[in-house]
């Protein structure tokens, strides 16, 4: 019965973490649909208050390795990261919550799979199913009908989902998963200067805009992605690829209730295609082996 606390407290910090991430679809849409702070300004916002906060976490809990925070991760990874924050606000001032949380989860888990194909992985015939079921749900996604999203903005997510999944690829295995974040985020503050000032004609600042931006980065970015790279070690492999199939079914369902986002029967069946499909993908060894 001992394990059974640890269990519990392992499942609410997990559920913990994909409602952050599922909150940072909600506050972008939110932030641009109803004030006036316009995409560069939130991504600014987003990663200085992420930076900030990433930083605080890691001072007060300290640091696992001996050099300042600022030399861990890599310029690298902190453009993939920047890139994924700005590709991600600009394709929400078109597609809804629900929508772009989809989009850019397939961007991932696509990124991820092709990857590992390019390093010599073969997948078993039901994952090859998977990844079909999915690619026709992206395809019936994007198909042209009353429902289609923007198709710049849709790329957008799709640009923002690849850079985050080249964005997680680089980090395996680089030791302090929060200090390294925490790194990457503060080398991709001056990226986002220059997003500023190259947009600085358009700049918009609005005070609750603002707070929605700060909420992404501080809470849902910065103490969401601590959150999670604390619980990662408790769960399996599987088990944490499965677990972030529930975002976008998190974001949806909060959209609709928050944000009054209509949920198109065209949504409903390509995400049951695409997420469906990805688990086939996660799980088909396990069911082939038993």
């Amino acid at each position: 019965m001992k394990g059974a606390p640890s269990q519990l407290r392992t499942a609410g910090l997990t559920s913990l973490a994909m409602l952050a991430f599922a909150a940072n679809s909600l506050l972008c849409r939110a932030a641009l649909i109803d004030t006036q702070i316009d995409a560069a300004s939130f991504t600014s916002i987003r990663l200085i208050s992420g930076a900030l906060m990433l930083w605080l976490i890691v001072t007060i809990r300290g640091s696992s390795v001996n050099q300042p925070v600022f030399f861990a991760g890599s310029w690298r990874s902190a453009l993939a990261l920047f890139v994924y924050a700005a590709a991600f606000s600009f394709a929400y001032l078109s597609l809804t919550a629900a929508t772009g949380a989809l989009l850019l989860f397939v961007a991932v888990q696509i990124t991820m799979i092709g990857y590992g194909l390019c390093q010599g992985e073969r997948l078993l015939p039901l994952q090859w199913i998977g990844v079909f079921c999915a690619f026709a749900g992206l395809v019936g996604l994007l198909l042209p009908g009353l429902s289609t999203p923007p198709i710049g903005a849709a790329l957008l997510m799709l640009a923002a989902g690849i850079a985050w999944g080249a964005y997680s690829l680089r980090g395996k295995g680089q030791g302090d998963a929060t200090q390294v974040t925490t790194g990457n985020f503060l080398r991709a503050v001056p990226f986002t200067v220059v997003l500023s000032l190259f947009f600085l004609p358009q700049l918009q600042f609005d005070r609750i805009g603002m707070f929605y931006a700060i909420a992404s980065g501080g809470l849902a970015s910065g103490a969401g992605y601590a959150l999670w790279y604390a619980v990662l070690p408790m769960l399996r492999a599987s088990s944490a690829a499965t677990v972030q199939l529930s975002v976008p079914v998190i974001a949806a369902f909060a959209a609709v209730l928050l944000l009054s986002e209509p949920i198109t029967l065209r949504l409903v069946l390509t995400s049951l295609a695409i997420l469906g499909g990805v688990a086939l993908v996660i799980h088909a060894k396990s069911i082939q082996q038993h």
